[in-house]
């Protein structure tokens, strides 16, 4: 699974939260092939290739097109909550599809 995480400018928030998500994927005893994170503008292009992308919810609408086509986008609030990142990963219905 490849994962992308997504902010405004593609270093601080997303780093962060790149780190938050990796920490919640490893609780959930998931290894993600691939996690990179970046800014929404690189996001916005890329997301396509990408199983799943985590952002902020002020830039969801950046990824409605990629959303349509499958790819998972779960916002997160709080880009240091591993409670919030677990929680969100389950709502979304991602570890169903990886299960099968």
């Amino acid at each position: 699974m490849k994962v992308l995480v997504s902010c405004a400018n593609g270093s601080g928030t997303s780093l962060m939260m790149s780190m938050t998500v990796k920490k919640a994927f490893k609780t959930l005893g998931i290894t993600p092939t691939k996690v990179h994170h970046c800014s929404v503008s690189e996001g916005k292009t890329s997301a396509k290739m990408y199983d799943v992308v985590f952002t902020s919810p002020n830039f969801l609408p950046h990824f409605e097109a990629v959303k349509e086509k499958g790819v998972f986008v779960i916002p997160l609030m709080n880009v240091m909550s591993e409670k919030e990142a677990i929680e969100a990963i389950e709502k979304s219905g991602l570890l169903e599809k990886i299960k099968v």
